[in-house]
């Protein structure tokens, strides 16, 4: 028995695939008979055409979550997998450092602050990983008094 007319009308009206249709089995001979859109909806309000329940997740929670850890909210330890490295890399957070490092000591060398031999200390310290920031370096040349004119 084919009722491909009415299975495609009814996914239509109800919106939903053709695959989610499901007619009564001992109305059928009904169905076979409704050719009009009016016919197949009649049918539907006597609940002889149905669409099969669907099973989809509510994204409703999800959409929450995301707004939230936007926010910043959400990254507590529990959250958290993999160990601090994986997150930053060690090498990658070094990079970061050395770079600014360096290019602080070449601002305080080419404004004639510190000669080239205290810079050449400085720099190896640097590269030592003596200093932790580039406040720290800043605090290191003000308390040995290596700024030769004015202030940085």
């Amino acid at each position: 028995m084919e009722l491909r007319l009415q299975k495609k009308l009814a996914s239509k009206i109800l919106k939903v695939s053709k695959k989610k249709i499901k007619f009564d089995a001992e109305s059928l001979s009904q169905i076979k008979e409704a050719i009009t859109r009016s016919d197949v909806k009649s049918l539907i309000g006597k609940k002889i055409i149905d669409k099969k329940d669907t099973n989809e997740q509510s994204r409703a929670r999800a959409r929450i979550r995301i707004l939230q850890k936007r926010k910043g909210r959400r990254k507590g330890r529990g959250t958290k997998k993999g160990t601090k490295n994986a997150r930053l890399p060690g090498k990658t957070e070094w990079i970061r450092k050395i770079r600014v490092q360096r290019e602080f000591l070449r601002s305080l060398r080419e404004g004639k602050f510190i000669d080239s031999k205290t810079y050449k200390s400085l720099y190896m310290k640097a590269k030592g990983g003596f200093f932790r920031s580039r406040r720290h370096i800043k605090m290191f040349v003000e308390e040995r008094n290596l700024i030769k004119n004015g202030k940085k």
